[in-house]
């Protein structure tokens, strides 16, 4: 588990300055797994013995799993509600070991916790409408991928996105939205499919958004050295509010 240094044997881009300030970020880190990854059968209740601290995912495909997991659990209406009780939230304050990091939409329909049938430690979360990326929540993730070594990033939207409709319906008339909305809007223009109208387009330009989000952090060079080498992937998946199920995009 990574507890904030860089891994044996990798290149350090990082100045001996970065690097102290990142572990002093960590702070209680260094006790990384502090909860477990799945959830028992019952609800609010305590990890079976084999989730251990010990069993937190080290690849991009089993964190992956668990995320997909979780969701079944959700859209069965199964869930477990793991690392909600008291001993797990007095684990949490000795420090984090998430095992993902969700970059999803503001969306109030969509929280990631419940989605994913996470609890406390388990999600890295980052949040902008549409996905969309600024300074601050590519900030945020790179401090997930590089000082928590987590070794999976999902970029989540969703069916009947708003920020997309406003988005499509400013491209249409030429409208400028109020304020930093207009910001948002221009953001996702270029992912505007205009050969479709109506729900068609909306969830094409869904879609294209994601994958232009996922291209964008993949490019990004704090990041892509790490999915050089397999420490690291960024996937994209489309929440449906319909059956709530996350659908991966290849």
């Amino acid at each position: 588990m990574n507890d904030g240094r860089p891994e044996a044997g990798s290149p350090s881009r990082e100045s001996a300055g970065r690097r102290t300030v990142l572990r002093a970020a960590v702070g209680g880190a260094s006790v990384l797994g502090a909860m477990g990854v799945l959830g028992s059968g019952t609800a609010i209740a305590e990890p079976r013995p084999a989730d251990s601290p010990r069993t937190r995912p080290r690849t991009p495909t089993a964190s992956l799993q668990l995320l997909t997991e979780g969701n079944r659990r959700w859209r069965t209406l199964s869930q477990r509600y793991p690392h909600h009780d008291l001993a797990a939230r007095t684990r949490a304050i000795s420090g984090q070991s998430p095992f993902a990091i969700v970059l999803g939409c503001v969306d109030s329909r969509v929280p990631p916790e419940l989605v994913f049938d996470r609890g406390i430690g388990d999600l890295l979360t980052a949040r902008s409408a549409a996905q969309v990326l600024d300074q601050a929540v590519v900030g945020s993730i790179e401090y997930g991928v590089l000082a928590l070594g987590i070794p999976l990033v999902l970029v989540l939207g969703h069916q009947s996105c708003g920020a997309v409709k406003a988005a499509i319906e400013a491209d249409r008339t030429g409208e400028t939205l109020p304020g930093s909305i207009q910001y948002l809007a221009e953001q996702i223009r270029p992912a505007i499919d205009r050969s479709q109208t109506g729900d068609a387009q909306v969830r094409a330009t869904t879609d294209a958004q994601i994958q232009l989000v996922k291209a964008q952090l993949s490019a990004n060079p704090q990041l892509s050295p790490r999915i050089a080498d397999g420490r690291l992937a960024v996937a994209g998946a489309r929440y449906d509010l319909t059956s709530q199920s996350v659908h991966l995009l290849t």
